[in-house]
């Protein structure tokens, strides 16, 4: 074995990082707590999610005929959907954001998503990732674009949640893997002082793979620091929530703790709901409750720090206006994304919506697309993280963004 893949397969960084080789310098800052720190978190929901029975446009009796079984029904009924402006309602199970939606840091972006027309997963995400759809050529990822235009480069600067780099963070900078779950901190082969000790020794030159692994260990030492320090204060008080709320509340934790995470990236799965989707409950409810408690705990972590923070929610494509004969959806277009933060200037649907008739479909089957899901995103880099022109036209090449919305 090749030392370069025993490293990788020890776990002090992953193959995405191994590519950076070295040629980013790693500029240590005091990780004091610096609530003025800009922070950018995005959490795709793999599988394509439902947008229609997420934000539900339950004012169009279209909607309602598309879907005799699982429709949300209006806030009048039992198990009807919580009103958000007259118009759209959120699904039920979401009720944990809802307090944040009437304090005015949650909007969504309604008939959203990529202009590309393809209905499969595989290439849908790489394009959302990539932020090039239509180009496969591509080899990075736009978080990954964006992370080279921010200063004081760090290898934990970005930080994703799972044991694999996402397409997202792809490319040259390097990018922390916090593993998912209890085990986040559970100590390597490579935690052992006298295996540390040799391999220091080892890597002790100023070649391109010993500077790497040096970014490596640095980057895995502040991370378990700050995760070894979080549980023993959870310890002595109520344990962590289970699943997506936990995790996110940990990634939160250490974007209290550590103002050198600027980027955070989480994904979830279990949104390809063709088969017994639901309605007000069933399968695709119990996902959404689960992503509502996430979001809530992710917000309630992050404290101080969630002013100067935007959360962009995400997925690859909508799925169909009508429902099939197997009591779900299938692979749709238009979808609803979701942004919160302490400046998004939210209690809003925005985005132009296309309405549900026939006439007004995508090919005669789909909720249109009226915003491109890169507008939504160019427009929090530049408000919210202060990108110029100049470095949007980086992060989404040969790109120009067809409208400014008044998110933040």
């Amino acid at each position: 074995m090749k030392r370069r893949d025993f490293l990788v397969q020890a776990g002090i960084f992953s193959a995405s990082t191994m590519a950076a080789v070295g040629t980013h310098a790693w500029v240590a800052r005091a990780a004091t707590n610096n609530s003025d720190q800009k922070r950018l978190i995005v959490i795709f929901l793999r599988g394509a999610v439902d947008g229609l029975n997420v934000v539900v446009p339950y004012s169009e009796q279209a909607y309602y005929e598309a879907r005799p079984k699982i429709a949300i029904p209006q806030p009048d009924k039992e198990g009807g959907v919580l009103d958000l402006d007259g118009r759209f309602g959120l699904h039920p199970a979401l009720a944990p954001v809802i307090p944040l939606w009437k304090q005015g840091s949650l909007a969504f972006v309604h008939a959203c998503g990529s202009p590309d027309a393809t209905r499969s997963h595989f290439d849908a995400q790489d394009y959302m990732e990539s932020g090039t759809p239509g180009v496969k050529r591509t080899t990075d990822g736009w978080m990954n674009r964006l992370l080279s235009l921010l200063s004081g480069h760090s290898p934990i600067q970005a930080v994703s949640v799972g044991a694999i780099t996402p397409r997202i963070l792809s490319g040259q900078m390097a990018v922390a893997n916090l593993a998912l779950g209890k085990n986040a901190a559970n100590p390597l082969p490579l935690d052992r002082p006298q295996v540390q000790a040799a391999f220091d020794k080892l890597y002790a030159g100023k070649d391109d793979l010993s500077q790497t692994y040096k970014q490596g260990r640095m980057a895995r030492q502040a991370l378990v620091n700050d995760l070894n320090a979080e549980m023993e204060m959870a310890n002595n008080g109520a344990p962590l929530p289970s699943g997506f709320a936990r995790d996110a509340q940990r990634l939160a934790q250490l974007m209290v703790k550590d103002p050198r995470i600027e980027l955070g990236f989480m994904a979830l799965g279990g949104w390809d709901t063709h088969v017994n989707q639901g309605g007000s409950t069933g399968q695709l409810a119990r996902n959404l409750g689960q992503l509502g408690k996430g979001l809530a705990s992710l917000v309630n972590g992050l404290g101080s720090v969630y002013p100067n923070t935007t959360i962009l929610v995400m997925s690859e494509f909508g799925r169909t206006v009508k429902e099939n004969g197997n009591g779900g959806t299938d692979h749709g277009h238009g979808n609803v994304m979701w942004v919160l933060g302490g400046k998004v200037r939210g209690a809003k649907v925005y985005g132009e919506w296309p309405g549900l008739s026939t006439h007004q479909l995508y090919q005669d089957r789909d909720l249109a697309i009226t915003t491109d899901f890169r507008d939504v995103i160019a427009t929090v880099l530049e408000d919210h993280m202060n990108l110029q022109q100049a470095k949007l036209n980086q992060v989404f090449p040969s790109y120009v963004p067809t409208q400014k919305i008044a998110l933040i």
